[in-house]
């Protein structure tokens, strides 16, 4: 649900390109603009897979806008702190925590994830939704902020799996939303750093379509032994979302259920984007 400027209450500004959207969940508002930043379903499918512990602290790396750490708040207690790159993305999430009252449980950091000095207190779960695609020649002349978000400009796979590594403490959970075609380089570079792959999920977005999402969750020097969950429908045969995935978008479910092949009719709602196309 888009809402008009003049409803954003107190001093909170919005840019001349920018709109506030409902998150339709806790009464949650986000600051969102098409030019710059607007999230995607993988989002939302993260910021319900991960395991986040009840109380604590907890990190968000590439947080672009703020989503997940503010969807992560109805799940958890804990501190959050989101790290972003790019200062126009750092300031939207700034203004959507304080817009929603939440500065004393999250806090935006502007840095880049591969120069950034991690606190002493590591954090019990880092969550990260990571550009997706190799940086390849031509990519830079695109909308900046759109070509970061999608592209590997700011940071390689290697670089944000090392920083979650560096970030989480023993025995506590690194989950990533990406694409399968990379899943074999996501584990071996897990691996690599010490971060066991404990829950892999794949997300389709039809019954009889190939993935093209996959959540995965690994523990820092787990002991190797993964589960392949239950796949994640989005849609059903009637072309409207599956109940399941609208219990997720409306907060009914704090954390993804697990998902059965279910053909119910019902819409979705307008943030979510569909999963075919690119990110953000």
């Amino acid at each position: 649900m888009v809402m008009n400027e003049e409803k954003v209450e107190g001093s909170m500004r919005l840019e001349p390109e920018e709109r506030l959207d409902d998150l339709l969940t806790h009464n949650l508002k986000i600051i969102q603009s098409p030019e710059v930043f607007s999230f995607s379903l993988d989002a939302v499918l993260l910021a319900r897979f991960a395991g986040v512990p009840p109380r604590g602290r907890v990190l968000d790396l590439c947080t672009g806008n703020g989503v997940i750490p503010l969807l992560l708040t109805t799940r958890t207690t804990a501190k959050i702190d989101g790290v972003e790159i790019q200062p126009r993305l750092a300031d939207m999430a700034r203004r959507s925590v304080r817009l929603n009252g939440l500065e004393d449980r999250v806090a935006i950091i502007e840095g880049d994830l591969r120069e950034w000095k991690v606190p002493e207190e590591l954090y019990d779960a880092v969550t990260v939704n990571p550009p997706y695609l190799p940086l390849r020649s031509g990519d830079h002349k695109d909308n900046v902020h759109q070509a970061m978000a999608r592209h590997e400009l700011g940071c390689k796979l290697e670089d944000v799996v090392a920083a979650c590594a560096r970030s989480v403490r023993r025995g506590g959970r690194v989950s990533m939303v990406h694409r399968p075609s990379r899943l074999v380089d996501i584990v071996d570079l897990m691996r690599k750093y010490k971060l066991e792959p404990k829950r892999i999920r794949f997300v389709h977005p039809r019954k009889e379509t190939e993935a093209n999402m996959v959540l995965i969750e690994a523990t820092r020097e787990g002991k190797p032994e993964v589960r392949l969950l239950s796949p994640v429908i989005v849609y059903g045969d009637d072309g409207d979302y599956t109940p399941e995935l609208l219990a997720v978008f409306y907060g009914e479910a704090a954390e993804l259920p697990d998902f059965k092949r279910h053909n119910g009719r019902a819409h979705g709602p307008s943030y979510a984007g569909k999963p075919e196309e690119d990110k953000r």
